[in-house]
């Protein structure tokens, strides 16, 4: 079978199809490929997925094929679609061991892993990143608007394959934010009602 015929070859190599066979999983994964296996470009879904995440994970490989995961994070909408292929964040002054950059510098590369607790959807994108150094109007446009953190470089993220994975076994959790503004919503309402009820018994 010729390299990378359908685009989840990126992630199902022939070692991982023989695998599939031998766990009885392969004949439904090649009906997914007959289908048209997994998407290579960012739709109008997988976008508004991207712009409501405050978090991130991003893999990279080094020259020896150690593999190293970097969390990055900012207000929902610090992940920037570019085009249909293209994602790009502003990468911030952190603790200046610049592991992922040396990695793209040998190993272009690269996975994101974005996963949303509170609707339990998690996906994952296979691609090649590299760092911009120096484009101040890139890191402009990337920084978003208000947030305290001071931009170093770009990341560029090129898309491959990606793919929306089941529900199963995501925990489910809330932002902070969320949270708040759940429970200003009932304070609010307890207020209604006590204010309701105080009516009530002077009426009485």
């Amino acid at each position: 079978m010729p390299e990378n015929l359908y685009s989840s070859d990126v992630a199902f190599t022939p070692t991982v199809k023989t695998i599939q066979t031998r766990k009885g999983s392969r004949h439904g994964y090649e009906s997914m490929e007959q289908r048209g296996s997994w998407q290579t470009g960012i739709t109008p879904d997988l976008a508004d997925f991207i712009h409501g995440q405050t978090s991130s994970f991003f893999g990279t490989v080094n020259a020896q094929g150690q593999p190293y995961i970097q969390h990055r994070g900012g207000p929902a909408g610090f992940l920037r679609i570019m085009d249909e292929k293209t994602l790009a964040f502003a990468d911030y002054t952190g603790n200046r061991q610049y592991i992922t950059s040396g990695n793209l510098a040998d190993n272009p590369k690269a996975f994101l892993f974005l996963i949303d607790y509170r609707n339990r959807q998690r996906v994952k994108l296979w691609g090649e990143a590299r760092t911009v150094e120096g484009d101040l109007d890139l890191l402009q446009r990337l920084m978003p608007e208000g947030y305290r953190a001071r931009p170093e470089q770009a990341i560029l993220f090129t898309v491959t394959a990606w793919d929306m994975n089941c529900p199963q076994h995501i925990p489910v959790r809330f932002e902070a934010s969320d949270v708040a503004a759940l429970l200003a919503e009932r304070d609010e309402r307890i207020k209604m009602l006590e204010a309701e009820l105080a009516r009530l018994r002077a009426e009485a």
